[in-house]
């Protein structure tokens, strides 16, 4: 699609754009054909090819290590077996090591979101081009692949892991253990509890809204470094050549930045959950 008559900005745009339905001006319901459509759809306007690339990977995800736990077989492990069974063993000495209470929940957990939030990453090392050119044709006129690279996706996540914050932190401490905890902390002392209420809810509202934009950040910045790059091979057989070497450059060091950032949001939920374990 970099050498379709389109201008380097509209390219750049026609791939950041979602393929959206919603409710249109006009009061009819359907799919966004323009950016200002999409736009003025508001809040209630689902981003379609995030919820299809986001629900596909999670059913890949299941059918997966479904398949393996099925096939499990006693002695040393070989082919997929193998690679399931190291990324469940890292992600058990991970949890050891930064969960310190007791739940069932939490291993489970962390795989899935382990697992799941590479998939949706790993997306990102497809050509920028071959999927929405696809889809192009098709009668689709957008298609976000890299379900990471939208706020809606990565925030819903990072809500999801907040309530269960809030539900272990009511759990285990009890509503007045979890109300002293935020009105009597950082200072003990019934004058400081306005104090300290802002203090705290702006430490816990802060968790699920980093968690989700450092996510959503850096594979957005990645997703754009990666179609800046296929801009150049439009630009003629030299800069051609130099995208095809960029590309494989950033794609080689972006391995480390999707499975990084599963880490990182995995790592994070553990350890958020584990405070909520805390009976102070």
């Amino acid at each position: 699609m970099a050498g379709d008559a389109l201008t380097s900005t509209e390219y750049i745009r026609h791939h950041l754009q979602n393929l959206t339905y919603g409710q249109k001006a006009d009061g009819t319901w359907g799919f966004a054909h323009t950016a200002q459509e999409a736009s003025e759809m508001g809040f209630w306007a689902i981003h379609v090819d995030s919820m299809f690339w986001t629900l596909t990977l999670g059913v890949l995800f299941l059918f997966l290590f479904r398949s393996v736990a099925k096939k499990a077989e006693t002695g040393v492990p070989t082919g997929f077996q193998n690679f399931a069974e190291m990324i469940l063993e890292f992600i058990d000495d991970t949890v050891k090591g930064s969960f310190h209470g007791r739940n069932p929940l939490i291993a489970p957990l962390s795989l899935t979101i382990f697992t799941w939030v590479f998939l949706m990453n790993l997306m990102d090392l497809i050509p920028v081009d071959w999927i929405p050119h696809v889809s192009t044709m098709l009668g689709i006129h957008f298609m976000k692949v890299v379900p990471t690279t939208d706020p809606n996706i990565t925030l819903g996540m990072a809500l999801g892991i907040f309530a269960l914050i809030i539900y272990y932190s009511i759990k285990i401490k009890g509503i007045g253990g979890f109300s002293k905890e935020l009105g009597l902390h950082p200072f003990n002392h019934p004058a400081m509890i306005p104090f300290n209420l802002v203090l705290e809810l702006v430490n816990l509202i802060a968790k699920p809204i980093s968690l989700g934009l450092r996510l959503f950040g850096n594979m957005y910045a990645g997703e754009m470094i990666f179609i800046l790059i296929a801009l150049l091979y439009s630009a003629g057989w030299a800069l051609g050549a130099l995208g095809g070497v960029l590309q494989l450059g950033w794609a080689i060091f972006h391995i480390l930045v999707i499975t990084l950032q599963a880490y990182i949001f995995m790592v994070l939920t553990v350890v958020y959950l584990s405070q909520a374990h805390e009976d102070h």
